[in-house]
């Protein structure tokens, strides 16, 4: 008898590791040293912004799960795109009060030696619910962030775009945008100097709506050649189908019009991939798109992972398609 409850005990410890090594996402596909590999770090992770400061490639991701699960962000830095640091933790609703689940996609950007982290809470649903888009600030790019205003920096619907899915850019007059949107709207509107407010366009609005044909939300934007590329996701965030598009204009108010689908699924390799970022090493004029996908076989909506990929123009300034790969990138440091 007591050989067989040492027995029920050694399968019911062997089952349960068995059912948590099947949640986790596939370890990190890297066949050698001198590549990335995708995903490029382990966990569920989602949403991801890629950006520079200093002399580290930084990608600040959702942590993908359950939205009552999702009460924190972690961040990731590396040298050279191929060693990642995770940073735990960077921010959690602990040191943002209004907030209680539902933390989504972050985007940072660095003003006067300060770090501000836009990011969505709560997933609101009306005008009658506490949450949105809020802003943290911090002295480092690994934290700690905490928050700037005590409350959403954007806690309405405008033009019918649900507060979540933000970006900050930075245009060469040194203006500071913040564009944002889900449920197939998207708005841009300018941030005042210390990131507490807006300032109205001349017009005396203050969102000024410009959704493209096609935008579910996602968006994201740099400049390149004087002109504006403005991107964002299409399709069901849980489905396979969920892809990038893009439009140019020559101005960051638009207007955009569609040009093409630059990222979407391989069925050989990954479906779902989306919801993006550009990182430019303007030093060595290389581009590379940060995203998420869900790995082959995954059905969990959450089991989404975080990708690097070459991206490229041709001679007109249009973006190529871009091929999703298990390799990712090769090594880069910044220089």
């Amino acid at each position: 008898m007591r050989v067989l409850l040492i027995l029920c005990f050694i399968l019911c410890v062997n089952l349960q590791a068995y059912a948590q090594k099947k949640s986790e996402p596939a370890p990190k596909t890297q066949p050698d040293s001198k590549t990335s590999g995708n995903p490029i770090f382990p966990g569920w992770y989602a949403d991801p912004e890629g950006i520079i400061f200093g002399d580290k490639y930084w990608v600040y991701p959702t942590y993908s799960a359950p939205y009552e699960q999702q009460v924190f962000m972690d961040a990731f830095s590396s040298p050279d795109l191929v060693n990642w640091t995770k940073h735990n933790s960077i921010i959690d609703t602990a040191s943002v009060k209004w907030a209680h689940k539902a933390m989504w996609a972050p985007s940072i950007i660095e003003k006067d030696k300060k770090y501000y982290l836009f990011f969505g809470a709560n997933d609101i649903q009306s005008n009658s619910e506490l949450g949105g888009i809020g802003v943290a600030v911090a002295d480092n790019p690994e934290g700690p962030f905490k928050d700037h205003l005590g409350k959403p920096l954007i806690g309405q619907f405008h033009n019918g775009a649900q507060p979540i899915d933000q970006f900050v850019f930075k245009d060469k007059d040194g203006q500071h945008y913040l564009i944002y949107g889900g449920w197939r709207h998207c708005n841009i509107a300018k941030l005042n100097d210390d990131f507490t407010g807006f300032v109205p366009f001349e017009d005396g609005t203050t969102f000024r709506e410009i959704t493209p044909e096609g935008y579910v939300e996602g968006p994201f934007m740099f400049r390149k050649n004087g002109k504006y590329y403005f991107m964002w996701s299409e399709g069901g965030w849980g489905g396979p189908n969920y892809r990038v598009a893009y439009a140019i204009s020559d101005s960051p108010l638009g207007p955009f019009k569609r040009v093409d689908t630059i990222l979407k699924q391989d069925p050989a390799v990954a479906t779902g991939a989306g919801h993006h970022s550009v990182i430019h090493n303007a030093t060595q004029g290389q581009w590379f798109i940060v995203y998420h996908r869900r790995p082959l076989g995954e059905t969990d909506a959450n089991h989404r992972v975080t990708c690097i990929d070459k991206m490229e123009f041709d001679s007109k300034g249009f973006i190529k398609p871009v091929k999703i790969t298990t390799t990712g990138v090769p090594s880069l440091q910044l220089k």
